[in-house]
């Protein structure tokens, strides 16, 4: 079983001045624990920094600051002789009351949004690289196994499905199961399209709708199909094939695709 991944809003918080990076975590941990040792080298080692890159920090803070966050001192409890000004212990709390703030302002934006799961899979998807023209996210709704192969089919919404044939060692590769999300992967030159909606034929899936655009091409043209929900299935035919059905804009047409050329796919 693959591991259930959860999706959820997450950010930072820092503060620039004169469009140079000021206050952020890493600054205000290194002014914090010179508040506590007293010594910029014992801060700096307790954070992981290092001496230098320490120093420069402060420079840098002290120099877009108006006054200075931070002076040397005589007799530091770390021995260093570093401290910080009443200034900047004001800087460090308004710092850290502003980051609650934002942190509070994160928990409420991910409270208010629903299906957080589905939308993190919704992101994944549209960023699959694929040379399947067609691409359609439902739920596997029946899940049939046979010796070999295992019908299964996926429900996109809208009165849509989609029927696929695959091997049972992809199901299992796979994990599908009832009610997993699953994208559809389709070849637009698998998708056989038909004027009559009423035609018999082999092919186990039939999705009807209307013709919104075409594509005129010197052997092969494109034809745009919208269905319910506004989906739309592209498929590659030939300019002959497109002249003697004449297929034009705001017309009737169904797509027909064998459950064989359907590939399945989904997100780990």
């Amino acid at each position: 079983m693959s591991e259930i991944q959860t999706f959820e809003i997450s950010g930072r918080f820092w503060m620039n001045r004169q469009g140079c990076g000021y206050l952020k975590a890493d600054r205000i941990s290194l002014l914090e624990r010179i508040d506590e040792c007293g010594s910029i080298t014992q801060a700096a080692k307790r954070i992981g920094m290092s001496y230098k890159t320490a120093w420069d920090a402060v420079e840098a803070m002290n120099n877009l600051a108006d006054r200075p966050l931070v002076v040397r001192a005589t007799g530091g409890k770390g021995g260093g002789g570093t401290c910080l000004t009443d200034y900047g212990k004001q800087v460090v709390a308004g710092y850290r009351f502003m980051e609650a703030e934002h942190q509070r302002f994160l928990a409420r934006m991910e409270a208010g949004v629903k299906n957080f799961d589905q939308i993190n899979n919704l992101l994944r998807a549209i960023h699959m690289k694929t040379s399947a023209r067609n691409q359609f996210r439902g739920q596997v709704s029946y899940l049939e196994k046979g010796a070999v192969n295992s019908e299964v089919k996926v429900n996109l919404g809208e009165g849509l499905e989609i029927f696929a044939i695959v091997t049972n060692e992809a199901v299992a590769e796979l994990d599908l199961a009832l009610g997993k999300e699953a994208l559809v992967l389709i070849k637009s030159s698998f998708v056989l399209l038909s004027p009559d909606e009423n035609v018999q034929i082999s092919a186990r899936n039939r999705l009807c709708g209307v013709v919104r655009e075409t594509t005129v091409g010197a052997v092969n043209s494109e034809v745009k199909l919208e269905l319910p929900g506004g989906r739309v299935l592209t498929a590659i035919i030939t300019k002959e094939a497109l002249n003697e059905l004449g297929f034009a804009p705001g017309q009737r047409a169904c797509a027909l695709i064998k459950a064989s050329h359907v590939i399945l796919a989904v997100n780990d």
